[in-house]
């Protein structure tokens, strides 16, 4: 087992006072002081390990993107059929990792930022491409071609639904209930 870096564990604790400092204040106004309150620092010290606010936000970005990959690594290693890996396409979109009301918030906040900030619009590229190139390995095995990006946008979209309804929401998340609901609407697309 290898030992964290100091740097690496104080990168992660700003990388979590961000996603709590941006559903708190919004993406567009939150400060580098806010993010550094949150966290118990200074400025200077995110200044010192990120660059700059969009290098945090980037480091952000890709700290949950990295949470998703583990979630689908994990579960493609017990899954057999194409069924079953649509399955974790969707399970891992609403791991307990990822499916909480702040990560949920920013996620959806960056993405509407993506647009206008060249890092952060390679990154939903990069990662729209890998969810539907995801689904559409699967869908090919089950339905006819014609049918394959119907459903395959019917279940990002979907996704997407679901990930900005928890974002708005002033609960607490059920993972395993998201990821039971968004099994059934497998099934409804299959069927």
């Amino acid at each position: 087992m290898t030992r964290k870096r100091i740097r690496d564990i104080r990168n992660e604790e700003l990388i979590k006072a961000t996603i709590v400092a941006v559903h708190r204040h919004g993406y567009g106004v939150v400060t580098m002081a806010d993010i550094a309150r949150e966290a118990g620092a200074s400025a200077a010290s995110i200044n010192y390990y990120f660059g700059s606010k969009e290098g945090l936000m980037e480091a952000t970005m890709r700290y949950l993107l990295c949470k998703l990959q583990a979630a689908m690594i994990t579960g493609y290693s017990g899954a057999s059929t194409p069924t079953e890996r649509l399955y974790v396409v969707m399970d891992a979109n609403f791991s307990d990792q990822l499916f909480t009301v702040e990560q949920c918030s920013i996620w959806m906040q960056f993405w509407a930022s993506a647009p206008y900030s060249p890092h952060l619009a390679r990154l939903h590229r990069v990662n729209r491409s890998r969810v539907r190139s995801h689904f559409r390995a699967e869908l090919r095995h089950l339905l006819p071609a014609d049918g394959v990006e119907t459903a395959r946008q019917a279940l990002q979209n979907y996704m997407d639904g679901a990930w900005l309804q928890a974002a708005l929401s002033d609960q607490q998340l059920d993972p395993a209930q998201a990821r039971s609901a968004a099994r059934r609407v497998v099934d409804l697309v299959l069927s």
